[in-house]
């Protein structure tokens, strides 16, 4: 009798575990938000142009949030201070909003893990590092249903599934390329990469794509 009520839980364990796994198994079409944009994030009579950036009000992204069990996966490379705030911060929103976070970590080959992270049918790839924007600049066109977000970083020419958000101190857009701003590692604080992530998320979240937001 033990030995029946034992195999029965094991049966039950591996049911969940793979109802879990099968979760994502497929692509779905992406969750609605929950709430509105505040006033100021961006001007309703002259919306953004494809490529073009847009200044929102400080705040003006809170009011935004996804619904629960938003499947993000967040794409890292670099164990540098600015990677890490971005990450922590990244991981943190997850936690607060309960979106159904997973993390790929990039190795060698960074195009391969991209694909990869596409490959796992998330709502919304996060991406974080700087040694990620030449390799997305080559996949991320080759896949325009699948939604990116670049956090302390931008892509020199995005597609309309690529949104970014930059800041005076975190404009890269790839090697050899200008940025608007000079590279400041100290300008990855806490509170910018939070502002970051939930003002890119709200950006996405709302159709917003595209474009770049700038924190000022």
């Amino acid at each position: 009798m033990r030995r029946l009520l034992a195999c029965g839980l094991a049966a039950l364990l591996l049911a969940g575990c793979g109802s879990r796994t099968d979760g994502w198994a497929q692509p779905r079409p992406m969750p609605a938000p929950i709430g509105t944009l505040g006033t100021g994030f961006v001007d309703p009579s002259a919306p953004p142009t494809p490529e073009g950036t847009i200044t929102p009000a400080p705040g003006s992204w809170d009011g935004v949030r996804p619904a629960r069990g938003y499947r993000v996966v967040l794409l890292t490379k670099g164990t540098d201070a600015p990677t890490t705030a971005l990450v922590t911060a990244v991981r943190s929103w997850a936690d607060a909003a309960r979106v159904d976070l997973r993390t790929v970590t990039a190795g060698a080959d960074p195009i391969a893990d991209i694909t990869r992270a596409i490959g796992m049918h998330p709502d919304l790839i996060v991406s974080a590092g700087n040694e990620l924007v030449d390799p997305l600049a080559v996949v991320t066109a080759s896949h325009l249903a699948q939604p990116f977000l670049v956090v302390g970083a931008e892509l020199a020419e995005p597609t309309h599934n690529v949104t970014a958000v930059d800041w005076a101190g975190a404009s890269f857009r790839g090697e050899g390329l200008g940025a608007s701003s000079a590279y400041d590692a100290a300008s990855f604080t806490p509170e910018r990469c939070d502002a970051a992530i939930r003002a890119g998320a709200a950006a996405v979240l709302t159709g917003l794509t595209g474009i770049v937001v700038w924190l000022s």
